[in-house]
């Protein structure tokens, strides 16, 4: 039996992929039904921030990815599986790469914003 919703070992392979959207579509689907999970709150926060400065909405990006990083603070050093410091460190170094002057880029241009590091996440089952 799981030990985690099928959602949330899904999102991890979405995650990988590089598929945000979806993650958040399976996140949401699970913070939806556990409203007090702000992990889960968290996690949804930081791939719609991906998923929104991929496509040029960096002011959406900025206000998501701080928003997930608060959401995970009462979470770390590690919760569901997650190693939340790795997941921390990604998020600060986000936030220092995102432009803080630009609030959007069209689609055409979103290839001149700076690149966001990879993060790649892998569930550490007990």
């Amino acid at each position: 039996m799981s030990k985690y919703p099928m959602e949330y070992y899904q999102f991890f392979i979405h995650f990988n992929e590089g598929d945000y959207y979806t993650c958040h579509d399976l996140l949401e689907e699970m913070w939806l039904t556990e409203k007090s999970n702000l992990f889960l709150k968290g996690l949804l926060q930081m791939s719609v921030a991906i998923y929104h400065y991929e496509y040029g909405n960096v002011k959406g990006a900025r206000l998501m990815m701080n928003a997930g990083h608060l959401y995970i603070q009462k979470y770390r050093p590690n919760y569901w599986g997650l190693e939340l410091e790795t997941v921390n460190s990604f998020i600060e170094t986000c936030l220092s790469i995102i432009p803080q002057h630009i609030d959007h880029v069209p689609f055409e241009d979103v290839e001149t914003l700076p690149k966001l590091p990879n993060l790649l996440l892998y569930l550490e089952e007990d």
